[in-house]
Parts: C-alpha cells; sequence; structure tokens
C-alpha cells in the first residue's frame, strides 16, 4: 500500500505541477496577445475620411475668382482631368494621383496650351469646415509641392494636420506656382455618357 500510496502522491504532485505550468503559459500567452493587440492597434492607420474616384476640372462658372469653393478661387483657363484617385484618412494621411490634368481643347485656351500642363508642380488643399468658438469655419490645409508632369500626371502622398473636427471634409488640386484649383473631388457626366 505504500508503494501505491507514493505513486499516488507522485501522479498528484506531477499533475499540479503540469497544471500549474499550464497555466503560467497560457497567462503568458494571453498578456504576449494582448500586447501584440495593442501594438496593432497603436499603429494601425487612420479610418478612412474621404476616398474618391472622381476629380472635376475646373470649367465653366467655375473659371475664375466669381465662383470660388472653399475660399478658393478657380485657375482663370478652364482643365480637364483623365483620372484621379485620392485617399484622406484621420490620421491625416493624403494620397492623390491625378493623370491627365491639362487644359481644355477650347477656344479661350491659348493654342499652345491645349491639352498640357504648363506646371512644374501641383499640390493639394485639404479643406474641412470647422467649429471655432459658436461659429462654423473654413480651414484649408495646404501641402508642399509635387512634381506634375507636361501630361498632367502627379501623385501627391503626405500628410497634413487636420483640424479639429473636421466636417464635410473636400480636396482640391492646386498649382504649384499660385493659390488657383485646376481639380475638385467631383464629377461631371459628358455628353453621350450614361
Amino acid at each position: 500500500m505504500s508503494l501505491r500510496r507514493s505513486h499516488i502522491a507522485m501522479a498528484v504532485i506531477l499533475c499540479c505541477t503540469l497544471s500549474g505550468s499550464a497555466l503560467a503559459a497560457r497567462s503568458r500567452d494571453s498578456r504576449a496577445r494582448e500586447s501584440a493587440r495593442a501594438s496593432v492597434e497603436a499603429s494601425a492607420p487612420g479610418r478612412t475620411l474621404l476616398a474618391f474616384d472622381a476629380m472635376y476640372g475646373v470649367d465653366g462658372p467655375f473659371v475664375g475668382e466669381a465662383n470660388p469653393i472653399r475660399g478658393i478661387p478657380g485657375d482663370e483657363l478652364p482643365w480637364t482631368i483623365a483620372s484621379a484617385k485620392g485617399r484622406l484618412d484621420t490620421d491625416g494621411h493624403l494620397t492623390v494621383t491625378v493623370r491627365g490634368l491639362v487644359f481644355t481643347d477650347d477656344e479661350e485656351v491659348p493654342p499652345e496650351l491645349r491639352g498640357i500642363n504648363d506646371e512644374e508642380s501641383f499640390r493639394a488643399v485639404v479643406s474641412c469646415l470647422t467649429e471655432e468658438g459658436d461659429s462654423v469655419v473654413e480651414r484649408n490645409v495646404f501641402t508642399g509641392p509635387f512634381p506634375a508632369t507636361p501630361e498632367g500626371d502627379s501623385k501627391i502622398r503626405t500628410t497634413v494636420e487636420l483640424p479639429q473636427p473636421c466636417v464635410a471634409p473636400t480636396v482640391l488640386v492646386l498649382a504649384g506656382s499660385e493659390d488657383k484649383w485646376f481639380a475638385v473631388v467631383g464629377f461631371e457626366e459628358e455628353e453621350g455618357e450614361e
């Protein structure tokens, strides 16, 4: 009987040791998972605030200073844009890709400028409505310049400091040399498209 009790005692000790080791390992694993989750959450990108796949080139009544958007006048000549894509997140990360942002082929555009971009760089503006005391005001945040080709292609990738709060955001593409917009988030369905 004493040999049997010895075996039982040994089994109980072994079982308790293994259970304690398993609990400690489970606790370590749980802490490691929590730490990893916190690390991922801390480094996760901001939530999408604005994403777009179209922009409207300055044209018609938006040309010139008569009808500015968010306080920024349109260029004095009309522009067209072949394609655009962009994203702005809550951390202020901004990416805008434009293709074919050029002067229109209209009579009001000098012949030597039609179908080209004459700017060496484009900038973006993130425009939000925000609070100032009890009033609502516009806040425009300008990026630095980014290279643009004569064909009107450019990629803007930067981080801006968004006003708090940032309500009804929009993005405009401007000249690199002056504060006039060439394209804004929006679209116009061309005649014959449906």
